[in-house]
């Protein structure tokens, strides 16, 4: 079993019902959740819009290889409605924007220990540390976890972001409770 750490995100319709349909479908395709942060709302990073994300982290043990969890978040994220207009998989629109508004978003930051660097996946997440709404919620649950590129605590990188996007607690916040571990 591997430990594997995902950020949920959206900013597209009723945000907290998506993300807590997110955390139910990974828990039945993906594997045993084991900790999860709080929901925080963050600015749009990337790209101007006026409505902010939800954003959580969560961590999963699984068996489920890293290739075939690219897959499954890809499917998830479609079930909940995401409709992907970048240059990978899907249609291209004139012009191509790289970041977008969507129901869900699942980005997998790390994957064990695991370095991969291939055009289909990249692990460690290659831009954790300059997102402040990723090490936010992730030093909430993993403090002390190294970052296995940086050599650095995810609560080291989270005091060193200079990522000057707001990041604050989401008002209603009501956190899906972890898998109980028996």
């Amino acid at each position: 079993m591997k430990k594997i750490f995902l950020m949920l995100g959206g900013n597209i319709g009723d945000r907290l019902y998506y993300l807590s349909q997110c955390v139910e479908l990974l828990r039945s395709n993906v594997g045993q959740i084991v900790a999860m942060s709080s929901v925080y709302e963050s600015e749009p990073w990337g790209f101007n819009d006026p409505q902010w994300f939800l954003n959580q982290v969560v961590a999963i043990e699984t068996n489920v290889s890293p290739i075939v969890l690219l897959e499954k978040t890809k499917e998830i994220e479609k079930q909940l409605g995401r409709v992907r207009t970048t240059r990978r998989g899907g249609a291209c629109p004139r012009p191509y924007k790289k970041y977008q508004a969507r129901t869900m978003d699942i980005d997998i930051l790390l994957y064990g220990d695991i370095v991969i660097n291939t055009p289909e996946l990249v692990i460690p997440h290659p831009r954790i540390n300059e997102r402040l709404f990723v090490l936010k919620p992730m030093a909430e649950i993993a403090p002390d976890l190294l970052h296995p590129v940086l050599n650095r605590s995810i609560d080291y990188l989270a005091k060193k972001c200079t990522d000057l996007k707001q990041v604050k607690l989401f008002e209603n916040n009501l956190k899906v409770e972890e898998d109980t571990i028996y």
